[in-house]
């Protein structure tokens, strides 16, 4: 069986510590460090193993009620999961989320929640599974069972993910002389985890897939825009541009680079569709047609220089946002560099009616600043503003159905 990650996380001084050497079946040893106090003993996060139980144990830094304190606990968290992601890493990823809430607390604050929300963000899918620590009183398990279930029934993405909530008794408590709260509910808590664990192994698969996709979108978004502005520049000089060629090595230069961030192979294949994209760009019919009609567009006065300047930025952002949307079509496994007939119609659309809609905006919106003391810069912020970050967006939107 394929071993998993149960993190598990909750405020300082709840138990953790506790709970994963109970689980561990070692607390004399005391695998994981325990204290005493609100400032809690674990440090940074540390992963347990035994042979007897088929999961490791991540130990978390508690939740803190300083605010930076708490920060930090919530950072390490983060960075563990995004460390995670990156090749060799594949044994951190996270599975399940043991969230522990202290079973002797009135009430499960919703700074908690906020706080777990904020650490585990990366993880959208993966099954969560409370435990009620310290829950010594009998009679008050019944309640504290309904208030976690209450609190999580509000919180949109929990309430799908919360698979179980289960009280322990981590180790003896000791009541008065002759009465005691033995451990129980350990057994149960294992059990429920390798129920839910196959379903958190492909959770952790497809969020991990899905946060290296938004890293390589963020990571696409700022080449284009870096192009963008670059484009602005070097549209701005007093050379007349009568087709894209000019722009021909930024193009050339942000396409490459965005094929990179998406891992296409370096192959004949793919450089037939990357130059497929570069022809459209430059030498292409659509190009010479779209730059005509942007130079056509009445009632802006405007110096030339300018106007080819917003050409420019808008063709490169184009370009750019077009190829980050192609490349993740292969990367995703939906297109093929093969496709290169695919490739040149849709780069075509994208110097279509919605292109010129666009850069029409564009125009409209420099207009109102003429004058500003760094046009191209000016003029970059609000291409990307209009092709970039909305093409971006389009993209998240159209993955998801």
């Amino acid at each position: 069986m394929e071993y998993g990650n149960v993190l598990v996380i909750g405020n300082s001084g709840v138990g953790k510590s506790t709970l994963i050497n109970a689980v561990l079946g070692d607390t004399a040893k005391e695998v994981a460090p325990t204290g005493v106090g609100i400032s809690g003993t674990t440090k940074d996060l540390k992963i347990y193993e035994d042979d007897s139980i088929p999961f490791r144990l991540i130990d978390t830094i508690g939740f803190e009620p300083a605010f930076l304190k708490r920060n930090s606990a919530i950072s390490a968290v983060k960075k563990w999961s995004k460390d995670s992601a990156k090749k060799g890493n594949e044994d951190k990823k996270i599975n399940v989320i043991w969230y522990c809430v202290e079973g002797t607390s009135s009430k499960l604050f919703p700074e908690a929640i906020k706080s777990l929300s904020r650490a585990t963000k990366m993880w959208e899918s993966v099954p969560v599974i409370v435990v009620i620590t310290k829950s010594y009183s009998v009679p008050d398990r019944g309640q504290n069972v309904q208030m976690v279930n209450n609190a999580f029934a509000t919180q949109k993405r929990y309430s799908k993910n919360l698979k179980a909530v289960i009280p322990v008794v981590a180790s003896t408590f000791k009541l008065n002389d002759t009465a005691f709260a033995p451990p129980e509910g350990i057994g149960e808590l294992i059990e429920a985890t390798n129920a839910v664990m196959p379903e958190g192994i492909r959770a952790a698969e497809k969020d991990i897939s899905a946060f290296k996709l938004k890293r390589k979108r963020a990571l696409s978004q700022t080449v284009v825009a870096a192009s963008t502005t670059g484009g602005a520049v070097v549209g701005a000089v007093p050379v007349p541009i009568p087709d894209a060629l000019i722009l021909s090595p930024i193009e050339v230069a942000e396409i490459n680079a965005i094929a990179t961030i998406y891992e296409i192979k370096n192959n004949e294949e793919s450089k037939k569709f990357i130059n497929s994209i570069v022809e459209v760009g430059t030498v292409s019919l659509a190009a010479k047609a779209a730059i005509n009609a942007l130079k056509a567009i009445p009632g802006v006065n405007l110096a030339a220089s300018v106007v080819n300047s917003i050409i420019a930025a808008c063709f490169v952002a184009a370009i750019g946002e077009g190829s980050a949307y192609a490349f993740e079509k292969v990367y995703l496994g939906e297109k093929s560099v093969a496709d290169v007939d695919w490739v040149k119609k849709f780069m075509e659309s994208k110097l279509s009616n919605e292109f010129i809609e666009k850069a029409t905006a564009v125009v409209q919106e420099v207009a109102k600043t003429a004058g500003s003391k760094d046009m191209t810069k000016t003029i970059g912020n609000i291409v990307n503003a209009l092709f970039v970050q909305d093409g971006v967006e389009k993209v998240g939107d159209s993955s998801k159905r």
